[in-house]
């Protein structure tokens, strides 16, 4: 079985982070603001386990075990925040909540 060179999946990596990155800058919808997030996480992680491959070593997979934990704290903690944001505003919308007094 052939593998996969390790530039391409260093590319790849690049190309989710990016995505997510625009994601974050772009939108306005808190929900598509979190998903962005979640596709920068998992590009790291990505990168994390190609790097561990690539010299043979388990820290990639223990890093990528430590991003799953942190991104499901940050899906909980995010969408408690946007259920928030949403009975308070009736909206989604960023810039909704960055009216917020206090």
């Amino acid at each position: 079985m052939a593998a996969v060179p390790m530039e391409h999946v260093f590319v790849l990596a690049w190309v989710l982070f990016i995505t997510g990155l625009v994601g974050v800058l772009v939108r306005r919808n808190l929900l598509f603001i979190l998903m962005s997030v979640e596709i920068m996480l998992n590009a790291s992680g990505l990168a994390f386990i190609a790097a561990g491959f690539k010299w043979g070593q388990p820290d990639g997979q223990v890093m990528f075990i430590f991003i799953l934990a942190m991104a499901a704290a940050e899906v909980s903690v995010g969408l408690a925040l946007v259920l928030l944001a949403y009975r308070q505003f009736r909206s989604l919308d960023a810039d909704q909540a960055s009216r917020m007094r206090g």
